[in-house]
C-alpha cells in the first residue's frame, strides 16, 4: 500500500512539472511574431513573385513561425495525460482515505489492544491475588483442622480422665461403705459393751515440755518460722500447741488396761481388702499382693490404724513408717503430731511413734531405708533390729546391725530419745530439732536427718544442716529426692 501512494505522488510530481513547461511554450510561441514584426520593421522588404500554383482546398499562410510551437496532437496527448493523471490523483486520494481510515481504525485497534492487554494485566494480578488467597485459605483450612484433632484428642483425653475418675469415684464409694460397716460393727460393740464394767485403765501423767531456752524468745520462733519449707496445708508451726491428727480418726472403745486414751491413726482412704491385719507381712501372707492402704490392728492394742503396705519391693510385706517425694507435707512438728502421724497415705507421711511403738512390740522387726538421689541412683539399708521404747522413755529408738550399701548413717542415733521443737531430749546443749527442722532420735545432733526439709536439686544452701540427708550418702549438705523408711517382721 506504502509502494502505490509513493508511485501516486510521483506521478503527481511529474505532472505538475510538464504542465509549466506546456504554459511556457505557448507563451513563447505568441510573443515570437511580435519580435518578428518589429524586425520587419526595421529591415527592407523584397517582394518575389512566385508563379501561382492552382492550389485546391483552402489555403492557410502564417506569418509566424512555427518552431517550439504545440502540436494539437501533443496538446491532445497531454490532455488526455492530464485526465488520466487527474484520475490516478482521485485515485490516490480515494486510497489515501481508505488508508487514513484504516490508519485510524488501526490506532483505534491499537488502543483498544492496549486497554485489553492492561485488562488482562490487571485481571492476571487479581487471579495471582485469588490463588494467594486459596493457598492461605487451604492453610488456614489445615489449621483449623489440626486445632479440631487437637480438640478431639483432648476430648479424648479428658473422656478418659473421666472414666478413670469415674472408677476412682466407685472404689471410695466402695472404701466408704466399708467404712460406714466398720462403724456400724464398732457401734455394735459398744453397745454390747455398755453395760459391762471396763477393767481400769491406764492413764499416762502428761510430760512437762522441756525446751532449751531459745524457744521461749519470741524474735527466735518468728525466724524459726521463716526459715522452714512449709507445705500448702499445713498452719504455721507454734510450739506447745497440739495439733489434730488426720481427718477421719476414731476412737475405739476401751477394753484393756493398758489401751492409751489418745486417738489413733486412721486416715482416708480406707482400704477395700478386708481386714484388719497385724502388718502389712500378716496382709501378704493372707494373699493381699497389690501395694496400698491397708487397715492395721496390732496385736496387744486396741487401735486400729492404716499405712501403706509395700507388697513388691524386696519380697514384700513391708510397712510404710516414713515416705518423702515432693516436699508437700511440712515436717517441721510437734511432739504430739509425731506422736500421732500426719501427712497423706498415698505421698508424704509419718505413721506416728505411738503405732511404730505397739506394731514393733508384737513381734521383732527390722527396718529399711530406700534413698534415691536426684541422678537417679538408688541405694538402701537395713538394720536386722528396730523397735521403740513406750513414750515414759520418749519413744527411745533400738537399732540392731547394718547391712546394704547406702553406709551406716543411723547406728550413731542408737539409744537415743527422740526429739521435737517442743520437747528436747538430745545430747546437744541447744535444740536439735530447732536446727535440724524436724523431728528425729537426735544426738550431737544428727549424722542422718530424714525428716528435715525436703530440698529441690539435691545440694543446698542454708544456715544449718537441715535438709533430708543421710550423711554416708552424699553428706549433710545434700537434701535426698526420695526416702522410704519401713519395716518388717523378721
Amino acid at each position: 500500500m506504502e509502494k502505490q501512494l509513493t508511485i501516486g505522488l510521483s506521478l503527481l510530481l511529474g505532472l505538475l512539472l510538464v504542465m509549466p513547461e506546456v504554459g511556457g511554450r505557448k507563451e513563447e510561441s505568441q510573443k515570437r511574431p511580435s519580435r518578428f514584426s518589429e524586425l520587419k520593421a526595421d529591415r527592407c522588404s523584397y517582394t518575389f513573385i512566385v508563379p501561382q500554383q492552382q492550389l485546391k482546398g483552402a489555403l492557410c499562410v502564417s506569418t509566424e513561425s512555427t518552431t517550439g510551437a504545440a502540436n494539437h496532437s501533443e496538446v491532445t496527448a497531454l490532455r488526455g495525460e492530464l485526465s488520466r493523471q487527474q484520475e490516478q490523483l482521485e485515485k490516490l486520494r480515494g486510497q489515501l482515505e481508505q488508508e487514513g481510515a484504516l490508519v485510524t481504525e488501526v490506532r483505534a485497534l491499537r488502543k483498544e489492544s492496549g486497554s485489553m492487554n492492561s485488562r488482562i494485566a490487571q485481571i492476571y494480578a487479581q487471579l495471582l491475588h485469588e490463588v494467594m488467597y486459596k493457598k492461605d485459605q487451604v492453610v488456614e483450612q489445615r489449621r483449623v483442622e489440626n486445632l479440631l484433632l487437637n480438640a478431639t484428642a483432648q476430648m479424648l483425653q479428658i473422656s478418659s480422665s473421666y472414666r478413670e475418675l469415674e472408677k476412682k469415684y466407685g472404689a471410695l464409694t466402695s472404701m466408704m461403705s466399708n467404712q460406714s460397716q466398720l462403724i456400724a460393727r464398732l457401734e455394735k460393740l459398744c453397745q454390747a459393751t455398755k453395760n459391762t464394767t471396763p477393767p481400769p485403765q491406764m492413764t499416762s501423767e502428761p510430760l512437762s515440755i522441756q525446751s532449751s531456752g531459745p524457744l521461749n524468745d519470741s524474735s527466735q520462733s518468728k525466724e524459726m518460722a521463716n526459715d522452714v519449707q512449709r507445705d500448702q496445708g499445713a498452719p504455721p508451726l507454734q510450739p506447745h500447741v497440739e495439733r489434730e491428727p488426720l481427718q477421719g480418726a476414731k476412737v475405739l472403745p476401751t477394753t484393756m488396761a493398758d489401751t492409751p486414751t489418745d486417738a489413733p491413726f486412721i486416715s482416708f482412704p480406707v482400704t477395700k481388702t478386708p481386714g484388719p491385719w497385724r502388718d502389712c507381712q500378716h496382709a501378704l501372707d493372707s494373699g493381699e499382693t497389690t501395694n496400698g492402704i491397708y487397715l492395721l490392728r496390732p496385736q496387744s492394742a486396741n487401735r486400729l490404724l492404716q499405712a501403706w503396705c509395700e507388697q513388691t519391693k524386696a519380697q514384700g510385706g513391708w510397712t510404710v513408717i516414713q515416705r518423702r517425694q515432693d516436699g508437700s507435707v511440712n515436717f517441721f512438728r510437734t511432739w504430739e503430731q509425731y506422736k500421732q502421724g500426719f501427712g497423706n497415705l498415698d505421698g508424704e507421711y509419718w505413721l506416728g511413734l505411738e503405732h511404730l511403738y505397739w506394731l514393733t512390740k508384737q513381734a521383732h522387726y527390722k527396718l529399711r531405708v530406700d534413698m534415691e538421689d536426684w541422678q537417679g541412683r538408688q541405694v538402701f539399708a537395713e538394720y536386722d533390729s528396730f523397735r521403740l521404747e513406750p513414750e515414759s522413755d520418749w519413744y527411745r529408738l533400738r537399732l540392731g546391725e547394718y547391712q546394704g550399701n547406702a553406709g551406716d548413717s543411723m547406728s550413731w542415733h542408737n539409744n537415743k530419745a527422740f526429739t521435737t521443737l517442743d520437747k528436747d531430749k538430745d545430747a546437744y546443749s541447744g535444740n536439735c530439732a530447732h536446727f535440724q527442722k524436724g523431728g528425729w532420735w537426735y544426738h550431737m545432733c544428727a549424722h542422718s536427718n530424714l525428716n528435715g526439709v525436703w530440698y529441690r536439686g539435691g545440694h543446698y544452701r542454708s544456715r544449718y544442716q537441715d535438709g533430708v540427708y543421710w550423711a554416708e550418702f552424699h553428706g549433710g549438705s545434700y537434701s535426698l529426692k526420695t526416702v522410704t523408711m519401713m519395716i518388717k517382721p523378721t
